[in-house]
């Protein structure tokens, strides 16, 4: 009975309670009914005062949280319980703030000091049941699921486990004798230094990720961890090795993230409804893309998002800029080589084509490709299928081909730049990005996005940006579309100081543009009617309070130090 409520604490040791700025308790867990022996039902809607006495005092801990904004923790609390019971426990907290109207509640979180007493001592009591058992499990634990293998002081493999197997494609016949590096070889096909002094005296808290060439030449990577390999008398007889392969978790990351990351494909404008439509129509196909638009626009994030949406998005995305090559290794970096197939192939390499699999290659600046590789490029279209450089043996073209470039290839075609054939393979579905100065409806909710974005990057609190500037920002052409945009709201971030971007934040000759349209009548007004009026508010509060700062910033529910940058922006110190 014991190890059951043991287990059931450990679920859900801390109660829960979220009160409302008008003291109403609005959420109540099941560990607080548990702490307390009230039910939900008792709690919800019901004034702080239920729980906490004198709580709606102005004094009392609970108003404070509310005006203060501040998080606190670890304090002591009466909390009124069933029956009249009144019990001390441990708390934290944390304000819940929104950006337009400050403090709206606190959320609360409480532990029975009595039940953290007997959760210690049963967790200690387990934790030496642990610790009696460690030495027999640790040679074999997660080698299940990890591939594992063990070595001597001499670096010589003594067991390798199936999923070893697995991952690096050698059996246990093939490893078994040799050294570690034999069968588990960096990426330069050798030992590895730096890795096998990781290994010799690794600490258990790190990890380390590296890339591992398996048994027939592909790459993965893999996140190792080694221990110490014990013999009955506990002397160091060699050390485990416990690996994991993490390639498509941290496909499946990267993707994650940089989905949530480019959340800069936002638009409602009429030109990019356009895009999200045809988007919507191709991640249901396997039809070849080509990505039109400016640099800046945004090619690479419809890519990932046509991948990301498609069945596919569970296999490799991977992303070839042509312009990053000269053009006698983009050949090499598209289709791989062979060992010496050129001066400097020491060794067989895969190219981009087959480490993409059944996933999605996406080739930036297409229209920068070389003629002569044009005509591979368009015979692995027809065909589905390649070679290597310097190969004779046919491989199958399985991912699927999204084309992206800055430049009218029309007009490459015209000037004998570019091939027609090739045009016309590429250009199945085409989705043109528009310029950012042709969907001007959605530079606010872009300049929101980033401000939002910066804040967390430089830990500030900037939530507004004053008329006058995004004025100027809509009336500027942005050459450098949603990139030169980022980077205008990021340079606005560095020399703010205050919660408002103005004018004088942004770049010098977005400054020179406000002055010019100031000049032709096209924005007269430095200051809103709602600085205007907070000017106001601010001013007739200090007065009230006889300059008193502490009070005044009290009376309008700010922070002192807010007050003070109100102050110097209005001029009122």
């Amino acid at each position: 009975m014991a190890e059951k409520e043991l287990d059931r604490k450990i679920l859900a040791p801390d109660g829960m309670i979220v009160i409302n700025k008008d003291h109403k308790i609005i959420v109540f867990n099941e560990a607080a009914c548990r702490i307390t022996g009230l039910s939900e039902n008792e709690v919800i809607s019901k004034n702080s005062s239920f729980l906490f006495d004198d709580s709606t005092d102005k004094n009392s801990i609970i108003s404070q949280a509310l005006a203060s904004a501040e998080i606190i923790s670890n304090i002591s609390l009466l909390i009124n319980c069933q029956s009249g019971k009144k019990l001390t426990v441990t708390a934290s907290i944390t304000p819940v703030e929104q950006p337009s109207q400050g403090t709206i509640g606190i959320i609360l979180v409480f532990r029975d000091t009595q039940e953290t007493l007997f959760l210690y001592n049963a967790l200690d009591e387990k934790n030496k049941e642990i610790l009696e058992e460690k030495n027999k499990l640790e040679t074999i634990f997660n080698s299940l699921l990890e591939g594992t293998f063990t070595i001597n002081t001499e670096w010589e493999i003594t067991s390798f486990n199936q999923s070893a197997e697995s991952i690096t494609g050698y059996s246990v016949a093939e490893a078994i004798g040799k050294k570690y590096w034999k069968v588990f070889p960096s990426e330069e096909g050798n030992e590895d230094p730096q890795l096998k002094a990781f290994i010799a005296e690794h600490q258990k808290e790190l990890l380390r990720e590296t890339n591992i060439i398996r048994k027939d030449g592909s790459r993965t990577l893999v996140r190792i961890n080694s221990a110490p390999l014990m013999n009955t008398a506990g002397e160091k007889i060699g050390r485990v090795v416990t690996f994991e392969d993490i390639s498509l978790m941290k496909n499946l990351s990267d993707h994650i993230e940089e989905r949530f990351h480019f959340k800069n494909i936002i638009g409602r404008s009429k030109a990019m409804l356009k895009v999200f439509d045809m988007m919507e129509n191709v991640i249901t196909t396997d039809s070849t893309v080509l990505v039109t638009g400016q640099s800046g626009t945004g090619k690479e994030i419809i890519a990932r998002a046509i991948h990301l949406n498609s069945e596919r998005k569970t296999e490799p995305f991977i992303a070839v800029n042509c312009t990053s090559f000269a053009e006698t290794l983009l050949e090499s970096e598209l289709f791989g080589h062979e060992k010496g197939a050129f001066t400097g192939a020491i060794k067989s390499k895969p190219g981009r084509f087959e480490l993409a699999g059944n996933g999605t290659l996406f080739l930036d600046e297409v229209g920068d490709i070389p003629l002569p590789i044009q005509v591979k490029l368009l015979r692995v279209i027809e065909n589905r299928q390649f070679e290597r450089v310097g190969g004779t043996k046919s491989l199958n073209l399985n991912a699927r081909i999204i084309c992206a470039t800055h430049r009218n290839l029309e007009t490459e075609i015209e000037q004998g730049n570019f091939r027609e054939d090739l045009y016309y393979r590429i250009n199945v579905i085409n989705i043109h990005l528009p310029p950012l100065y042709e969907r001007k409806d959605d530079i606010p909710t872009l300049v929101n996005y980033f401000i939002q974005k910066f804040n967390t990057k430089f830990n500030k609190e900037i939530n507004h940006i004053s008329s006058d500037a995004l004025k100027v920002i809509t009336h500027y052409k942005w050459p450098g579309n949603i990139r030169e945009l980022e980077n205008v709201i990021e340079h606005a971030f560095v020399v703010c100081r205050d919660e408002t971007i103005e004018t004088e934040h942004l770049p010098e000759k977005l400054q020179n543009l406000f002055e010019r349209l100031v000049n032709n009548n096209v924005s007269s007004n430095t200051k809103s009617l709602l600085e205007l009026a907070e000017k106001q508010i601010v001013e007739e509060t200090l007065e009230r309070f006889n300059g008193n700062r502490t009070e005044t910033a009290d009376a309008l529910g700010i922070e002192k130090t807010t007050l003070w940058r109100k102050m110097k922006k209005f001029k009122l110190l």
